[in-house]
């Protein structure tokens, strides 16, 4: 069978997801329908705005449903009516047993991380964080357990050590778009087998759960280094969180200073004009861009010019 001769329904909301989706139309494979979130509340008016995949889909003429739930009947008719041959999710909600298992072929999923490792919702993320040296993409087929689907393909990519999540996840959407091309045409083909994950497992299995609130808080008594990965891990959103004079403050951008020093950790330094540090157990972090609780984001010139800071 010919890769073009499937009948591919996309699931996605992301333009993480857009990326994959325009491959595949560019690659003249046929999208017979997407499924995307509803159209959600934005702005000051909280007008009613579609996600990045609607806008694609909608601009090339496929389908679209946008299901408030999953096992609702009537979408569940709808979406068998197109006789999808296989389904691709990328960066969707978890499907229930009814919707992953209806099509002939299955449906298989593009994950931003080298499966087994960083199975979760925010695997991009956790992974800079984590410091990590190298990350990927791994298309596999669904299973119950989320993220345990037997491995199609995969593809690395270096992380470099001042890298942030925003420029991984631009690199990583670009590398899945590929390699779901590749993987659909080698399902077609009868090219490929699945690889169970428990063969890959080696060493410390690390996980990639939702980011909270209490993830983004930054421990000063940590060594500068991880807290630097804490800060490049959580850009360019939601931000890396600590509190200056009773606020919130968003520190988006830094690098580490080794510089031994005598003072508590979270201590701030400034010149008050170009340069704002903390006191890290190692160092020193400065802070490059950032954002006070109520202002604009802004970088750290700009931020001292309006703000007077007192050095310990």
């Amino acid at each position: 069978m010919k890769a073009e001769d499937l009948r591919i329904i996309f699931l996605g909301t992301p333009d993480f997801a857009v990326t994959s989706l325009d491959a595949l139309v560019r690659a003249g494979m046929q999208v017979v329908a997407v499924v995307t979130a509803p159209d959600k509340p934005s702005g000051r008016g909280l007008h009613a705005t579609p996600s990045a995949v609607k806008k694609y889909a909608v601009e090339k003429n496929i389908p679209v449903l946008q299901p408030e739930k999953l096992k609702d009947p009537e979408f569940i008719e709808t979406l068998s009516s197109y006789r999808a041959d296989i389904q691709v999710v990328v960066a969707f909600r978890m499907l229930p047993e009814m919707v992953w298992n209806m099509p002939p072929l299955g449906t298989i999923n593009v994950h931003g991380s080298l499966l087994p490792q960083y199975r979760g919702a925010a695997p991009i993320h956790r992974a800079v964080m984590n410091g990590e040296k190298e990350t990927g993409v791994t298309t596999f087929r669904l299973q119950h357990a989320i993220d345990t689907g037997g491995i199609l393909m995969q593809a690395s990519l270096p992380i470099g050590e001042n890298e942030n999540t925003g420029t991984i996840y631009q690199k990583l959407s670009v590398l899945g778009s590929e390699v779901l091309v590749k993987t659909i045409r080698g399902i077609a083909a009868g090219e490929l087998q699945e690889q169970p994950q428990a063969t890959l497992i080696r060493g410390t299995l690390h996980t990639a759960p939702k980011i909270f609130t209490e993830d983004c808080i930054i421990d000063w008594n940590q060594p500068a280094k991880n807290i630097h990965n804490l800060i490049r891990g959580l850009s360019p959103s939601p931000g890396a969180l600590t509190q200056l004079n009773g606020k919130t403050l968003k520190i988006y951008s830094a690098h580490p200073i080794e510089k031994a020093h005598a003072v508590m950790p979270g201590t701030i330094e400034s010149d008050g004009k170009n340069e704002l540090a903390f006191a890290t157990a190692d160092g020193w972090i400065a802070v490059q861009e950032l954002q006070l609780e109520g202002k604009k984001r802004m970088t750290t010139p700009e931020f001292l010019r309006g703000y007077r800071i007192t050095s310990a």
